[in-house]
This record gives C-alpha cells, sequence and structure tokens, in this order.
C-alpha cells in the first residue's frame, strides 16, 4: 500500500512537471507583436512579411503589425530588433546584408551573434540584372560590352551599400574585369520607380521586386543571378550562362532579440514556419521567384556562420566602403 502511494505520488509529480513544461512551450503574446522590417514599402522583405502577417497573427491570436524601419541596408531594423525587450514581442526580417556584409564594411550597432537570436531562414531567392527599356542591352554579354565601352558611367542602382545587390554587382566586376558605378538607394521599393522612370540606367533588384515589372513591359529583365534559372522565369538566362562560375544568392531570416526565452523561440519559430510554408503564401513566393526554404533556429545560427566565413574574404578583397 504505501509503495502504491509512492507510485501515485510520483505519478502526481510527473503530472504537474509535464503540464508545466506544456504550459511554458505554448507561450502566448500578451500584447500585438511587432513585425520589424529593415527597409520601406514596396521591397522584397517588406512584401514577404506582409505574406506572412496575417497567417502569424492568426497562429498567435494577437495582432501582428509590419513596422518599416529603414536605412543603412538594414542595419537601423537589426538594431531596433537587438535593442528591444526579449518577451517575445519584437521579431523581425534580417538578411545577408545586415548580417553578412554590413558588419564587414562598417561599424555596426550591434554584434550578430550576441545580441540577436535565430529563428530560423524563411527564404531564398536570386537577384535579378534589370535595364531601363531604352538601354540596348538584352543580353548580359550586351550589357558587359556597353560597360567596357564607357568604364565608369554604367549605373546599377541595389537597395542600399553592402546589399545582397551590391555584392552581386562586386562579383560581377571582379569576375569580368568590367568597371560598372554603384548607386544605393534605401530600399527596393524606391529603385523600381526611379528604373522604371528612367532616371537610372540598370539595377540589381531582388527577382521578387523586379519581375511583375519585367512582365508589365516597364522594365528589360538581363538575366538573373543564381546558378539556375528561376522557376518562375525560366526564359531569363543565368548570368553563369555568359561568365562561367558566377552565382550570388540572396536570403532572408527571423531574428528576436537576445535573451527571448527558449520557450518563446519554440513558439515564434513554430509560427513563422507555418505561416511561410502556407499553400497560398508558397504559391505567391514562388510566382515571385522566391523558394520558402525555412529552416530550425539552430540551422540557421550555422548557416549565418557558413556565409560570414564565405563572403567575407571578397568583401573585403573588393574594399567596399560605406557610401
Amino acid at each position: 500500500m504505501k509503495d502504491s502511494r509512492f507510485f501515485i505520488l510520483g505519478l502526481a509529480v510527473l503530472g504537474a512537471a509535464a503540464a508545466g513544461a506544456a504550459s511554458a512551450a505554448e507561450w502566448t503574446p500578451s500584447k500585438p507583436v511587432r513585425f520589424i522590417v529593415g527597409f520601406p514599402p514596396g521591397g522584397a522583405t517588406d512584401l514577404i512579411a506582409r505574406m506572412m502577417q496575417p497567417k502569424m497573427a492568426a497562429g498567435l491570436g494577437r495582432q501582428v503589425i509590419v513596422e518599416n524601419r529603414a536605412g543603412a541596408n538594414g542595419v537601423i531594423g537589426t538594431e531596433a530588433i537587438a535593442r528591444a525587450d526579449p518577451d517575445g514581442h519584437t521579431i523581425g526580417m534580417v538578411h545577408i546584408g545586415s548580417l553578412v556584409i554590413s558588419p564587414v564594411i562598417q561599424k555596426v550597432p550591434y554584434d550578430v551573434h550576441k545580441d540577436l537570436v535565430p529563428l530560423g531562414q524563411i527564404v531564398s531567392l536570386q537577384n535579378i540584372v534589370l535595364v531601363h527599356p531604352t538601354l540596348p542591352a538584352k543580353t548580359t554579354k550586351d550589357y558587359l560590352a556597353l560597360a567596357r565601352g564607357k568604364p565608369g558611367l554604367m549605373l546599377y542602382g541595389t537597395s542600399g551599400t553592402g546589399s545582397p545587390g551590391h555584392l552581386a554587382g562586386v562579383l560581377l566586376e571582379s569576375m569580368t574585369g568590367v568597371k560598372l558605378t554603384h548607386v544605393p538607394y534605401k530600399g527596393g521599393g524606391p529603385l523600381i520607380t526611379d528604373l522604371i522612370a528612367g532616371h537610372i540606367q540598370s539595377s540589381l533588384s531582388v527577382i521578387s521586386t523586379g519581375l511583375p515589372h519585367v512582365r508589365s513591359g516597364k522594365v528589360r529583365a538581363v538575366a538573373v543571378t543564381g546558378a539556375k534559372r528561376a522557376e518562375a522565369a525560366p526564359e531569363i538566362p543565368t548570368v553563369g550562362e555568359t561568365v562561367k562560375g558566377y552565382a550570388a544568392v540572396n536570403w532572408y531570416g527571423m531574428m528576436a532579440p537576445a535573451g527571448t526565452p527558449a520557450p518563446v523561440v519554440d513558439r515564434l519559430h513554430r509560427e513563422i514556419v507555418a505561416a511561410v510554408q502556407a499553400p497560398d503564401v508558397v504559391k505567391a513566393l514562388k510566382d515571385r521567384g522566391i523558394e520558402a526554404a525555412p529552416s530550425t533556429p539552430a540551422e540557421f545560427a550555422r548557416f549565418i556562420q557558413a556565409e560570414q566565413k564565405k563572403w567575407t574574404p571578397i568583401i573585403k578583397k573588393s574594399n567596399i566602403k560605406e557610401e
């Protein structure tokens, strides 16, 4: 009988512990969640965030508010994430620019590995070389020939100094010997507006921003920058088909402030994955040339370290400077 009582007591203790663990794992926000985007409306980061927003709000049972904190190639937005209270009510989108490129070319107000906690990668996407229709370049070969004919006079815009587009441009210069002139913007939205208006000759934009305007005939696509053609636009060749070995791919992920409790990270990660894997979101992304590529927080942390190791020597050798 005594043993039976101890057994029942043990079960009760284990049950209480399990209930406590389940309760901790099922953290729910107590107020609206801020979803920080480090770029202005109209660009790829903003587009993806607004696709995910209603899904996350439904999953979390709280309002999710997209907050555009544009500037410095995503650094301002990433700092806002790092400086927020680590209570789960502030999350944000990050990319290769603010995590890998900018920390090499300038002093950023956060430590990527100490001030932020990964929630997971969400997507990968290509850049696309675009030109205004008046520019007589229909292929990568044409584009490079024009650049060689007037060294430094071929302007290409990107979403900012140290952005993925900027890095793709620097890589193109280093592999071909052409001289291009970089024009940084505060985001992909303002850049595409200027390209359509003819205020700039060409751009290296993320494919999701540029493709709708290619289809409408407002701009011309020269090439995409990935190792293979984009599924959404297989008719557009890669730069690598002309410049052997060339490839520059972009990616976005989600972060929270360092110190965010593990159960909160787990819940946020789960809702982020559910949002980006929702069938209608996957289709909308795919139509724009974006691949849903969610990962675990640990996988994303390792991926960031690998990207830093890969690109840091290239960035230093190219001598990219803050503009």
